[in-house]
């Protein structure tokens, strides 16, 4: 990385009660997720985007957004931390965990999130940040449930007629062969 002395991040702990400890080990955690936000675009692996994930106050995994690395639209930063994350811990289900992201989470980042029942996300900056420099304001409209900046060119349409139903009946058909989350 170049230039280590621009990722160091500055902070202040406010008030003298246990909430302290919290922001502080916010804080810390944040910070990691920010230098992988850096590492991302210095090593051009994807966008300016990091996730950590903590259990019992230890990092689980660090990670950045690997969209050009891995040639994949879906390997953003959170999504990646929560992959990763249940692979190392052997589980789908997160929710003795927290996830640090260096911005606010699109919404498939915190559909990642949600399903992995991570049971707590802090975040370092608001989605418009992205959107300033050019990231799709999708994420912002999405998440305040805004049409203001909505530029998604898709069009969607639901089925009818017989593939419908199946397509419906496949939920009743095989709920007794998995397990739900």
């Amino acid at each position: 990385m170049e230039n280590n002395q621009d990722l160091t991040l500055n902070y202040e702990a406010n008030g003298k009660d246990s909430s302290n400890a919290v922001h502080d080990q916010d804080c810390i955690f944040l910070t990691k997720a920010v230098e992988e936000a850096y590492a991302a675009v210095s090593c051009g692996d994807g966008g300016p985007f990091g996730a950590v994930v903590v259990k019992d106050g230890e990092i689980v995994v660090q990670c950045h957004n690997m969209v050009l690395r891995n040639t994949d639209p879906t390997a953003h930063a959170e999504v990646t931390a929560v992959r990763m994350a249940c692979k190392k811990l052997g589980r789908r289900d997160l929710s003795d965990c927290e996830i640090y992201a260096s911005c606010e989470p699109c919404p498939m980042c915190f559909g990642a999130i949600h399903v992995s029942k991570i049971k707590r996300l802090v975040y370092g900056t608001e989605a418009e940040a992205a959107v300033a420099v050019g990231f799709d304001d999708f994420i912002a409209d999405a998440i305040r449930g805004t049409a203001k900046f909505q530029k998604v060119h898709l069009e969607i349409k639901k089925a009818d007629g017989g593939v419908a139903e199946a397509a419906r009946g496949v939920f009743q058909k095989t709920k007794s062969q998995f397990a739900m989350y």
